[in-house]
């Protein structure tokens, strides 16, 4: 039993070495798999508020136009330029 005792007191720290780099190896892949998946997120939801606000601004602009106001601004302007 005694032969043993030194055996496994040497291979103690290079298990534990090992075991550690192989864990810190893992933990960074995770933690670069997260980041992906974290960019991929945002600018798929960047690209949807995008279309979301390019569809409320045609929808605010079809309004407008079905309310007159482009006659209305237009009509305004016309009586300032004549009084000048």
């Amino acid at each position: 039993a005694a032969p043993a005792e030194p055996t496994m007191a040497e291979t103690d720290p290079k298990t534990v070495q090992d075991l550690t780099a192989v864990v810190q190896t893992l933990l960074q892949q995770m933690q670069d798999k997260f980041q992906t998946m974290s960019d991929q997120i945002i600018g798929r939801n960047i690209l949807f508020f995008k279309s979301q606000i390019d569809d409320l601004e045609k929808n605010i602009a079809d309004l407008m136009t079905q309310a007159g106001v482009e006659e209305l601004e237009g009509e305004n302007k016309t009586p300032a330029a004549n009084k000048s």
